[in-house]
This record gives structure tokens, C-alpha cells and sequence, in this order.
């Protein structure tokens, strides 16, 4: 098991972490800003599942084989370029359309563009983050330096560094999407406003595409 101390100095260092800009919470600023602090918070849970995903990945050992192979790195990279493009086109595409926040979970959006549904949402964040191999090469990194081998099993350690990390990203994550949810009433108040959001989510789609793709291994 872990000891309180690095537990404590693991988690510390997650928290700054999740607030550093980067392509996630900027994913959820973006989301939150279209649909509502709802959207966002969703999306946030989709990318923590994510995050599962990547921490079970270390745990395992499989991460090693994108830092070892440069033909799955490059899959996996250009299959997360791929997803954010198509992000960025379907911005792109409802970005004359007056969307609104949804007043119930579910409910479709009145106007022209229609709300994708908590459900996509949440499929979003898990695709956003599992198909983005710097974070699985991250955590490959990061996590075990905060393993104490001594004190038991290092999988099982690994396995509580990810759980608490995904909770770090939550708490601020969460922050984010309230942030995004009082632009979305600002902005869906008007058609000029959510013309003006739609396209620039379009352009942060497009540009964490193409900072996906210029990654290096």
C-alpha cells in the first residue's frame, strides 16, 4: 500500500497537473461552452473512464508496447487526429444553427443543431483520451516514480496512483465545466453567439489535431 505521505504529495502534484492547459480540460471547456456545465461534467466522467483505461494499461504492462513500437504509436495517433477532425467538422457544420442548452437530460436542443446527448457525450471524453497515446505514455512515466516496492505490490499501487489521479482531474475537471456552463448561457442566448462558439470549437478541434499528429514518440 501506499504511504500517506506519497499519497498525499502524488495527489498534490495531480491537482496542478489537471490544471495546466492542455487538450482534456480545454476538450471540456469546449463542450461545456456548447451544451451546459451538464455536458461538460459528463464528458469529464467519460475522460476519467478513460483514464481507467490508460492506468489498467500500466498496471498491466501494456503501455510499453507504444513506447516500444513506433507502428502503434502512429495508429493510435492518427486515429485520435482523426476523431478530432471529425469533431471539428461537425462543429463546423452546425455553426450557423441556434443551439440550446437542454433543459432535461436527453432533451434535443431547440433551433437547427441538435444536443448529441449525455450519452455521446460521454463516448466523446472515453475516445478523446483513450485514443491519445501521450497520455498512455504519460502515465507509463509519472506513475511509477511515486511506487514505494517495498510497501507491496507495485500493480496494485500503480492501480491507486490512477484512482487518485482520475479524482484529481474530476475535482477540476468539474470547475472547468462550470466555467463552460455560464459561457454557454451567454452565448446560446443568441444566434451570433452560438455561431461565434461553434467555430471556435471547430478551431480547437483542429488545432489539438494537428498537435496530436506533430507528437513525437
Amino acid at each position: 500500500m501506499l504511504s500517506l505521505e506519497m499519497a498525499s504529495a502524488f495527489f498534490a502534484a495531480a491537482l496542478v497537473l489537471s490544471l495546466a492547459p492542455g487538450p482534456d480540460n480545454i476538450f471540456v471547456l469546449t463542450q461545456s461552452a456548447l451544451y451546459g456545465a451538464g455536458a461538460g461534467m459528463v464528458t469529464t466522467l467519460g475522460l476519467a473512464t478513460g483514464l481507467c483505461v490508460h492506468t489498467t494499461a500500466v498496471a498491466l504492462g501494456v503501455a510499453v508496447i507504444f513506447r516500444s513500437s513506433p507502428t502503434a504509436f502512429w495508429l493510435l495517433k492518427i486515429l485520435g487526429a482523426c476523431y478530432l477532425l471529425y469533431l471539428a467538422w461537425l462543429s463546423f457544420r452546425s455553426g450557423a444553427a441556434l443551439a440550446r442548452v437542454p433543459e432535461a437530460p436527453g432533451a434535443a436542443a431547440r433551433g437547427g443543431a441538435q444536443f448529441p446527448g449525455y450519452g455521446a457525450l460521454y463516448r466523446r471524453g472515453i475516445l478523446m483520451n483513450v485514443t491519445n497515446p501521450k497520455v498512455c505514455l504519460f502515465f507509463l512515466a509519472f506513475l511509477p516514480q511515486f511506487c514505494e516496492p517495498e510497501r507491496g505490490s507495485v500493480p496494485v499501487q500503480v492501480v491507486l496512483l490512477g484512482a487518485l489521479f482520475i479524482l484529481a482531474t474530476i475535482l477540476v475537471f468539474f470547475s472547468v465545466a462550470a466555467l463552460g456552463g455560464r459561457l454557454a448561457r451567454r452565448f446560446n442566448a443568441s444566434r451570433r453567439g452560438q455561431i461565434f462558439v461553434n467555430r471556435a470549437a471547430g478551431l480547437v478541434f483542429l488545432g489539438l489535431a494537428a498537435a496530436l499528429l506533430v507528437t513525437g514518440q
